[in-house]
């Protein structure tokens, strides 16, 4: 009797999918229930879980899917993807694996959803899972499988995994590349991201939006400025010049790379200022301790666009990189009560890290004690580290000791305490300290500082003697001593970690890695020429001086990116006024 409607049904199920309209589907899902004839059509049932999924109402959604034959692999897609894209992704690894149950083969629409749900929730065993069934039925060097694979061991960090896939892949779109991209970018595998991206290049593949924002990206992550450059002027090029999101990708480029002018030229010359590019602008000023322009700049947006967390994070760093101590604290309770945003960890960091600048850790502590997540070990750190600068060791053990229950094998903490006993001249601890370390085999970081010259990167350690040009820089090095010691230099040896001779304190903090690679820039590069530096730890409080000293007597501006903010030195001075 209904037999000839369903034709009728079929058409306005389909408009209503189109149209994201529920209730003239639910009102059809009601009648063929009424009349039991829905068991008897899986395409009219399909299409009913496929309009519930689409206007949002998965439970009803799963509620028809366990009530219907379930022989059609069409029909557990749509529900798969529909966890797969808005959770519980847990869900969607479940109806994966009750598909296989039920002997069905997935296909390359069922693997990408589930691996999808893998990527989201970072498990690598049920990937890898999904990786052997993609190989079973041989479609791993699909494309849209193979972007999926790439994403998932890249969401889990197995970046030699995702590169691995990705080169069995003939067939190459530029979806798959930019999976790729992605993967050494969101990894730490900046440099990688770029040769892989002029790869791309080679093989006359036309860049995407999202190729430029990744590369752009690991531009800014690895402080890469010609290669930044590069990428600015091919987008150029290739039409993207009103292109916002390519153009806010630059913005925090130039000023990862330390042109903060050129990003704030990017930054006013946007059609239109979304979130994300304020937030661009204002870290880009914070990180480079321009505290007043970030927050001018933010006073300017808050009339205009809604602060998010993000914001705060550059706001509260802004005051931290400037000392602002009582604006830190009024921008972290409007925060709160204005904004009604929870504080996060990084707000809580920058909170901590002013307090205990300005001596007042007990105060500092108390924030700690009383956060509303769990501390972890950004805050302990800037609570050690505060505990160094005002040699408080009773707080400062007390830090580590919360450390090393966080991260138990971070030699750099070890160090921050041994410091604090070496400023007090107690080599006991000092001692005790270095035997705990052996004991736990624990090593200290090796400090690594880098250099950019003619497209070439250049790397240093401490102590380094194995660049080509070691014998010229040791030289330069030696002359340089010279004239910083005419210029009033006496080396600050207090913070060594061993109990040995100052000649010997003065010759180790003289070849620390930062210094060599400003040495190397200085006779590679003509006179005036600024100099960017990149670091992998805090530069220590000598160096700090000598760069100083070395931005005068060579009339050089020198920037250094080290692991906690930028240095810009200039004419004996630095941008952080000594507050780092």
């Amino acid at each position: 009797m209904y037999l000839r409607h369903f034709p009728q049904y079929a058409y306005i199920l389909k408009s209503c999918i189109a149209r994201k309209t529920v209730e003239p589907g639910k009102q059809i899902h009601a009648h063929l229930c009424i009349n039991g004839v829905l068991l008897r059509n899986l395409n009219l049932a399909t299409q009913i879980v496929n309009l519930y999924v689409v206007c949002n109402s998965l439970p009803n959604a799963h509620h028809l899917f366990d009530r219907i034959p379930k022989s059609n692999i069409f029909l557990w897609n749509i529900l798969i993807r529909a966890y797969a894209w808005n959770g519980p992704y847990e869900a969607a690894i479940s109806l994966y694996h009750q598909l296989l149950d039920h002997g069905l083969v997935p296909d390359n629409f069922t693997l990408p959803c589930v691996l999808k749900a893998c990527s989201s929730l970072s498990n690598i065993k049920v990937g890898r899972g999904v990786h052997d069934q993609a190989r079973k039925t041989g479609s791993e060097t699909d494309v849209f499988v193979g972007a999926a694979l790439v994403d998932m061991y890249a969401k889990c960090g197995y970046v030699s995994d995702a590169r691995k896939v990705f080169d069995k892949i003939v067939d190459k779109d530029v979806v798959l590349w930019n999976s790729m991209l992605s993967a050494y970018s969101q990894n730490g595998h900046p440099r990688e991201c770029l040769k892989l991206c002029c790869e791309m290049g080679l093989l006359d593949f036309r860049p995407t939006e999202a190729t430029l924002v990744t590369a752009i990206s690991a531009s800014a992550d690895s402080a890469a400025t010609i290669h930044g450059r590069e990428l600015h002027g091919y987008s150029l090029r290739l039409g993207f010049e009103f292109n916002d999101k390519v153009k806010t990708g630059l913005v925090d480029m130039y000023a990862k790379c330390g042109n903060v002018r050129a990003a704030r030229i990017l930054f006013e010359d946007l059609i239109e200022k979304r979130l994300i590019s304020w937030n661009a602008m204002i870290s880009g000023y914070a990180m480079h301790g321009h505290t007043l322009e970030a927050l001018d700049l933010f006073k300017q947006m808050a009339g205009k666009v809604q602060p998010d967390h993000i914001t705060f994070v550059g706001v509260l760093s802004a005051c931290k990189h400037g000392g602002l101590l009582n604006e830190g604290q009024m921008y972290f309770d409007s925060m709160i009560t204005d904004y009604r945003i929870e504080p996060r960890i990084e707000h809580y960091t920058s909170m901590v890290d002013l307090l205990g600048h300005y001596n007042r850790l007990d105060e500092a502590y108390r924030l700690i004690m009383n956060m509303r997540v769990a501390p972890d070990s950004g805050v302990w750190g800037a609570l050690l580290h505060s505990c160094k600068i005002h040699r408080n060791m009773e707080l400062g053990e007390l830090a580590l000791e919360r450390l090393i229950e966080l991260k138990p094998d971070d030699a750099g903490n070890y160090v921050v305490l041994s410091n604090i006993y070496a400023q007090a001249g107690k080599w006991e601890r000092v001692s005790n300290l270095r035997r705990l370390m052996v004991e736990r085999k624990i090593k200290k970081s090796i400090g690594c500082s880098w250099i950019e010259v003619r497209t070439k990167i250049h790397a240093f350690v401490s102590g380094d003697s194995s660049h080509p040009l070691s014998d010229h820089i040791y030289a330069e090095l030696g002359e340089l001593g010279e004239l910083l010691s005419e210029a009033g230099y006496i080396p600050n040896v207090s913070p060594i970690f061993y109990d040995v001779e100052n000649d010997e304190k003065t010759q180790t903090v003289s070849s620390h890695s930062e210094r060599l690679a400003i040495v190397f820039g200085l006779i590679s590069t003509p006179p005036g020429t600024k100099l960017l530096v990149t670091k992998n730890l805090r530069i220590c409080e000598d160096c700090h001086v000598v760069i100083k000293l070395i931005s005068r007597v060579k009339q050089r501006e020198i920037i250094i990116r080290d692991v906690n903010r930028y240095h810009h030195f200039k004419d004996g001075e630095c941008s952080c006024g000594d507050y780092w």
